[in-house]
């Protein structure tokens, strides 16, 4: 591993994964590095705890997050570690009396998420702009929470409408709402899927563009960064090896899990050049739906030293 300048205690928070195991156990170090974990559960908790108060020198951050942060200039670049992946054809669910037989159908109609920037979110939004030809400026997105990036909320575009703490599922189990993503469960039968072959479509997707969805990243605080230049390629190294010790005995089940089972052989690929085209889609998915100014180029948000690493 490349040696950083000073041995450091990092306050970090990640998940607790399979492939995060050894350096959760300590049997993996970076290099001149002690991580000092915190156990944040569920892991997302920790994302705005690092967006609005910097509470962690390494922290797990869903990917749009993390773009948001960075196009708002919050002090954390990311490196190319990517723990949490998932294809997002599901993750619609309409109201089968809304009048929505297919996607094109939300179009003039209100849809119900969390949060605007949410990862999931800005997946299953781009599939149906890209793949079913869903103009997303003409569906109002009822949000009921806040966005991890404070300062998004003023510049959330105008079909974008907060009703905090609104109980969107039983929004969309009355009609009031015609869709929504990440709601919870529902024993209502008027729910169904928008897209009922989800998985075939996940793979007939993938197969077509070589896609691979990333939701989840890690970053790393910028003033470290900048005062350790060995620090990032260190961590990314060090995740690396967990993941391969994790590799080398994990089951086909558990390597299949979260898009495995479609993309085959390693199922959480590090590295900018094995997820350039999933970080060009989902930069390019920000962009359209307003969240950042202006497309990033790939290489220019994960730290230094990492961009040719894998």
């Amino acid at each position: 591993m490349t040696s950083t300048t000073s041995t450091l205690t990092l306050k970090t928070a990640i998940g607790p994964y399979g492939h995060f195991e050894a350096l959760k156990d300590g049997s993996i170090k970076p290099d001149g590095v002690a991580l000092d974990h915190v156990e944040v559960a569920p892991i997302i908790g920790a994302f705005r705890r690092m967006c609005r108060n910097l509470e962690f020198d390494v922290s797990e951050m869903a990917i749009t997050t993390y773009l948001t942060a960075r196009a708002y200039g919050l002090p954390f670049t990311a490196i190319p570690v990517f723990p949490v992946r998932a294809f997002h054809h599901g993750a619609f669910v309409v109201n089968s009396k809304a009048g929505v037989e297919k996607p094109k159908d939300l179009e003039g109609k209100k849809a119900g998420l969390r949060a605007y920037t949410v990862t999931t979110g800005v997946w299953a939004r781009g599939i149906l702009a890209s793949e079913y030809g869903v103009d997303l400026d003409k569906v109002t997105w009822v949000l009921a929470d806040e966005e991890h990036v404070e300062a998004f909320h003023k510049d959330a575009p105008p079909n974008v409408v907060y009703q905090h703490g609104a109980e969107l599922l039983k929004m969309l189990e009355a009609g009031e709402l015609a869709a929504g993503v990440g709601l919870g469960r529902s024993e209502c039968a008027d729910l169904r899927p928008l897209i009922a072959d989800a998985g075939d479509a996940a793979k007939a997707s993938h197969a077509k563009t070589g896609v691979y969805p990333i939701n989840h990243t890690v970053v790393v605080k910028d003033s470290l960064l900048s005062e350790n230049p060995g620090l990032a390629p260190a961590l990314f190294e060090a995740f690396k090896a967990a993941k391969e010790k994790w590799l080398a005995t994990a089951s086909e089940e558990d390597k299949a899990r979260g898009g495995g089972a479609i993309v085959g052989g390693d199922p959480f690929p590090y590295g900018v050049e094995a997820n350039r085209k999933a970080l060009e889609t989902i930069i390019g998915y920000a962009h359209d739906q307003h969240i950042l100014p202006a497309r990033f180029a790939v290489d220019e948000i994960f730290a230094a030293g990492t961009v040719g690493l894998s």
